[in-house]
């Protein structure tokens, strides 16, 4: 039996309604950028610096981006406790995944707000 110890939440519930709050965000991320691309054919990268300029536009993207993160660990977490058997190999695999979660957090932050 697989523990809930590496899961994001504390239950299977908590873990799904997550993916569904995280998938929203990124709905509503994804339409919006697509409807400012749509407005903006001649886009050019003043006009895409003074997007990104903006505090509520950073605070959007990274939300964004900790919802990738956090949905995409519930997933690959789900998928790795239902199919990779071999504790070692799920741990090495979850790990990767952290690791690689983690990198791209800090270097989401980093982009967005210049640290």
């Amino acid at each position: 039996m697989v523990t809930s110890i590496t899961s994001f939440g504390r239950s299977g519930l908590y873990d799904w309604m997550m993916q569904r709050v995280t998938a929203l965000v990124l709905l509503a991320y994804t339409i919006f950028m697509i409807g400012y691309l749509l407005m903006n054919p001649e886009l050019d990268y003043n006009q895409w610096k003074e997007l990104f300029s903006g505090t509520v536009m950073r605070i959007f993207t990274l939300l964004a981006v900790l919802s990738m993160v956090a949905h995409a660990w519930i997933g690959m977490w789900s998928v790795s406790t239902d199919y990779i058997k071999a504790t070692g190999a799920r741990f090495l695999f979850q790990s990767a995944c952290g690791l690689l979660a983690f990198i791209y957090v800090v270097w989401g932050i980093q982009i967005l707000w210049g640290i």
